[in-house]
């Protein structure tokens, strides 16, 4: 994870907000037992220790360069637009798909060549001869992390179907180590698992629109801050509150 704003400016602060993306990569919508990819964090993880979680991470500042093959959909940047930064939404489309391939090998792109020099970081996933594409995300949650927290993010959530994913779904050999366990887990079973609150809340989200293959129309914003923890969908409208 990185230690930067989405601004470009480091920060030491560790409980400094930060914009992450994250990815719902799910396996089989359209059967009676769809599957999320998940892994568990590390137990020395300073950030939800041995918990089980979807890829993802924070932004970093070299993420608002890369070059998309193809934008997040119209609606989708409405939606990041609301309660955020400009142009919040390139940035974020790249981390997920970064995030997605540091951590499970597993390529979010269209086949094509970079224009100029790859960054050290890309420098991998270019050489699968695929650029980063966003075509294929469907932005349905963002959730604050509370305060007090020894990180604290800005998350953003990313459906993702993984028929749009390149190459072997059970193929995990290029993922970097943050997660481990790295699997295909059922939605029948992964209460099961040992998850975070908010993953709990998220995957109650997915698990009610998990056939519907167009993005949403509102986004569910878990807002935490010093004064309350609130429900809200953007553009803003409160949640119902038996939603």
């Amino acid at each position: 994870m990185s230690d930067t704003f989405l601004s470009g400016e480091t920060t030491t602060d560790k409980t400094a907000v930060r914009n992450a993306a994250t990815v719902i990569a799910m396996r089989g919508r359209m059967t009676s037992d769809p599957q999320v990819l998940m892994g568990q964090r590390g137990a020395q993880a300073a950030f939800m220790p041995n918990k089980f979680v979807f890829p993802g991470g924070a932004v970093d500042a070299e993420d608002a360069q890369i070059p998309l093959a193809s934008p997040i959909s119209p609606v989708c940047q409405k939606r990041l637009a609301d309660k955020a930064t400009d142009g919040v939404h390139h940035a974020l489309s790249v981390a997920a798909v970064r995030e997605l391939w540091e951590e499970t090998g597993l390529i979010l792109g269209e086949p094509g060549n970079w224009a100029g020099d790859v960054p050290e970081d890309w420098q991998s996933f270019a050489a699968t001869g695929h650029v980063p594409s966003a075509r294929a995300m469907q932005f349905v949650f963002r959730a604050l992390t509370p305060p007090g927290r020894p990180r604290r993010f800005d998350a953003r959530f990313f459906l993702v179907d993984a028929d749009q994913i390149t190459g072997d779904l059970d193929d995990f050999s290029r993922a970097a180590d943050e997660l481990s366990h790295l699997q295909w887990i059922p939605l029948s079973q992964v209460r099961s698992f040992d998850l975070p609150f908010i993953t709990e809340v998220v995957l109650a989200e997915v698990t009610a629109r998990v056939r519907d293959a167009e993005p949403p129309q509102s986004v569910p914003y878990f807002h935490n801050n010093d004064e309350a923890s609130l429900f809200l969908r953007l553009k803003g409208y409160p949640m119902p509150a038996d939603g």
